[in-house]
């Protein structure tokens, strides 16, 4: 099973929402989201994958984002509502639990006891899994490859990773062009887990604010021979300001046709990107980033349905 954890910005959502709705995700793939904000695509989302049969997990205490503010204002209160309401509908949601050395989940066990995971990435907050989780019923558990998780989380442990090696700028993309980005679909039975997990193509790193980039930068991902997988970075080259992010998109773009005419990885994103290649069209850098989330979800959903 692969856990794909995404942050739940707008565009994430969307890409997770077009794939279900598309119908080309695995069903060996479960997305995470730690919702940053209660909006209504992320409760139009939920209701995708209900009416799709897909299984989602839902983070219930978020750390990052506004998510939880938005549910204590009054004016939010009938997105507060549906909200609610499609967790309710659901039954493929699992809902998550981040513990944290000051987690109290009692509250979140007896309500989510049938069908529950955590997620631990801090060793302070063992203890709290081995207070309270340790003899419950708990789905998954998501940890980082370390000994000291390793030898006190011992169920259902799903191998959590950032395999997103995230530069300053995109410009430093250029150094790299192409490099290993994972192998944890070839090895997590054999290291012992049930599941592997990461943060798809846009890393673990959360910033509440986009800026104008100087370079476009589209990341995508492919199987080598070995079938390991890497990602190419395509790069844009007139970067010396931020004027033009259509013409950038476009340099960067062109570039990805070219290496993709020998490639021809033909998933839906892929697709896409030659039609927009093809319409001298640029969507904007929200649907650059879905389009890369959609190529690599689609990509792993197809290499696990062929174990």
């Amino acid at each position: 099973m692969y856990f794909p954890y995404l942050r739940g910005r707008q565009f994430e959502l969307i890409a997770l929402r077009e794939l279900a709705e598309k119908g080309v995700l695995s069903s060996r793939i479960t997305p995470i989201i730690e919702p940053v904000k209660l909006s209504s695509t992320l409760i139009k989302t939920i209701e995708v994958y209900g009416a799709n049969n897909k299984k989602i997990a839902i983070i219930t205490n978020p750390k990052v984002g506004s998510f939880n503010s938005d549910a204590r204002e009054e004016k939010n209160q009938k997105l507060k509502e549906s909200f609610s309401a499609r967790l309710k509908e659901n039954n493929n949601i699992l809902f998550m639990n981040l513990l944290s050395i000051n987690s109290k989940p009692e509250k979140f066990i007896e309500r989510y006891a049938d069908n529950m995971g955590t997620i631990c990435d801090d060793k302070d907050a063992i203890f709290v899994y081995e207070a309270y989780f340790a003899e419950t019923d708990v789905k998954y558990n998501l940890i980082p490859d370390e000994s000291g998780f390793r030898r006190k989380i011992r169920k259902n442990r799903v191998l959590l990773a950032d395999r997103f090696n995230k530069q300053d700028r995109n410009n430093d993309y250029i150094e790299i062009d192409d490099e290993p980005f994972s192998e944890d679909h070839l090895y997590y039975l054999e290291d012992g887990y049930v599941g592997f997990a990461d943060y798809s193509v846009v890393g673990e790193e959360y910033n509440e604010t986009g800026f104008a980039p100087y370079a476009v930068a589209i990341h995508i991902v492919y199987f080598d021979t070995n079938d390991s997988l890497r990602i190419k970075h395509f790069v844009s080259d007139s970067n010396d300001d931020i004027s033009d992010p259509a013409g950038k998109f476009q340099e960067a773009l062109s570039k990805l046709v070219a290496w993709n005419g020998e490639r021809q990885l033909d998933t839906v994103a892929m697709k896409e990107f030659e039609h927009l290649y093809n319409r001298e069209a640029y969507p904007g850098l929200g649907t650059v980033k879905k389009l890369s989330i959609m190529h690599h979800l689609e990509l792993i959903g197809r290499y696990l349905d062929k174990e």
